[in-house]
């Protein structure tokens, strides 16, 4: 039977209450990829930000409770109606390198964030609402946006937000910051092995004191299997999502020293459509694409029910979700009659692109196939490795007819997922260009009613499901493998874990 626990959230106060100063051990976690660059501003990788999440500190944080508390500012004001926001800085923090944490840091981070350096990568259209930062003193800047930011607040907490050495970087150069970064956070890296691992040790002068762990190792498994045959081993303490595979978890839970923890999850799954050329270009292909798949039969068999089916790319706990949005329903015969009205011959083919690590979604789309051969569509499968496909392949536009993309919606709101997904332009967005949508996604940015901006988004949400964007499959849980010499760990929806508290028994 199936171990689901369930840990009560905290906030990042009360967990640095309760860290002390005595260290208790090592800790070893699988994570599935190596990001390659531990840059904030180079990375949208989930797997960047379970590590990262220890290196760097934001202005705010969220945690597990996904409650916004303050970071490295102590508190802020909104000023202006909302076009400038005022940030108390916290004092007496220093960075892994003993520079001094500042006004000039911050002003610093999003300088290069919003330049030349932020440009070339993909986080800078997260904060195109700041038109700049200025320095009040040493430790207040004043944030002046374009126009108000509804998300922003969460967005401080995570990713290109990170708040960076200036002195460092100058010194070393952006290259060296990519494999060598320095941040303010609980743990410092000491050692990157690029594709092997990563060493984090306890900085014992963070802010909020020293972990209780005295260091960690972050392992890039990108096996399923052997990432679980290590935890069984011992050798790994805890695997991150979305390593596990779902036929896994019987074995995990059987084993004595290990067990799945599962957990509400914004991450999301679908496959995306080339709406620009071959069969899916047409919007009523592609409808009959999502027809001819029985997505619930998916969940309960494939995902043994760790899942939930979605009409639009966002998980029930996503500021936009619409609950009375209803997916396209299965229906094979309508989806035949469709394809015959867009001139589609039986046995047309397609391709499929996939991340070749995705040992649970390798099986949907093997399912895909078979639902689509159903109705006279030959779809054959093209495994990526997972950084090529999402580095090379989708941001050239040169998928196939379908391809795998897997969101984990971070800041728990859709426009942080459908305006990377559907604007024009931007780098999930290969193939569509759609100026009504276009129109919508700007304008919902800049809404401070939140109860407008909720109708628009979920607006939104009907008005790309009926175009038939993408097929959206599914919300998937977290899951996480877990040792049980692990103590107080909290497993984090967005996988985004902060290790201040966790503990070993030796």
């Amino acid at each position: 039977m199936k171990k689901t626990t369930l840990f009560k959230a905290c906030t990042l106060a009360a967990a640095l209450a309760t860290a002390g100063t005595s260290h208790a051990g090592s800790l070893t976690i699988a994570s599935p990829q190596d990001p390659g660059s531990w840059d904030p501003i180079d990375t949208f990788l989930v797997n960047w930000a379970s590590v990262a999440t220890n290196i760097f500190d934001g202005l705010t944080y969220r945690g597990p409770n996904l409650e916004l508390v303050p970071g490295l500012a102590t508190n802020w004001e909104e000023l202006d109606d909302g076009k400038r926001i005022r940030f108390t800085l916290r004092e007496g923090v220093v960075f892994h390198n003993g520079e001094p944490f500042n006004a000039e840091a911050v002003k610093f981070t999003f300088d290069r964030l919003l330049g030349e350096e932020g440009a070339r990568g993909p986080q800078r259209s997260n904060y195109t609402a700041i038109s700049h930062v200025e320095v009040i003193d040493d430790h207040t800047v004043d944030f002046f946006l374009y126009q108000p930011d509804p998300v922003l607040l969460t967005k401080l907490a995570g990713y290109g937000a990170m708040i960076v050495p200036p002195n460092y970087i100058k010194e070393h150069g952006d290259d060296y910051f990519n494999t060598n970064p320095v941040g303010t956070g609980p743990f410092q890296v000491v050692d990157y092995t690029p594709r092997s691992d990563v060493k984090l040790e306890a900085f014992a002068d963070h802010w909020g004191g020293a972990p209780k762990l005295d260091s960690v190792t972050y392992r890039f498994i990108s096996e399923p299997s052997t990432a679980v045959a290590e935890l069984q081993s011992g050798r790994v303490d805890i695997v991150l999502p979305p390593t596990i595979p779902i036929g896994m978890i019987k074995s995990i839970n059987d084993h004595p020293n290990t067990e799945v923890v599962s957990v509400a999850s914004p991450t999301v799954e679908a496959l995306r459509f080339n709406t620009q050329t071959g069969i899916t270009a047409d919007e009523r292909v592609r409808q009959a694409i999502i027809m001819a798949v029985d997505r619930q039969a998916i969940v309960d068999s494939i995902l043994a029910g760790e899942g939930n089916v979605i009409a639009s790319f966002q998980g029930s706990q996503s500021f936009g979700f619409d609950p009375a949005l209803e997916p396209y329903p299965y229906d094979p015969q309508r989806a035949q009659e469709l394809l015959t009205e867009a001139g589609v011959e039986p046995g047309t083919t397609l391709q499929i692109d996939v991340r070749g690590n995705d040992a649970t979604f390798a099986e949907v789309a093997q399912v895909v196939a078979a639902y689509l051969q159903s109705v006279g569509l030959n779809a054959s499968i093209q495994p990526y490795e997972t950084n090529v496909l999402l580095n090379d392949i989708i941001p050239a536009g040169r998928t196939g007819a379908m391809f795998q993309q897997k969101w984990g919606g971070w800041t728990f709101d859709f426009d942080n997922t459908a305006y990377l997904m559907y604007h024009s332009g931007e780098r999930w967005n290969p193939y569509d260009s759609d100026a009504k949508l276009d129109e919508m996604l700007d304008s919902q940015r800049s809404i401070t009613d939140q109860e407008k901006r909720e109708t628009l988004l979920q607006f939104v949400a009907r008005y790309t499901k009926e175009r038939a964007l993408e097929i959206p499959l599914y919300s998937l849980n977290a899951l996480y493998g877990v040792g049980s010499r692990v103590e107080n760990f909290e497993p984090a929806p967005d996988s985004r874990i902060r290790l201040t508290d966790v503990d070993v028994t030796e």
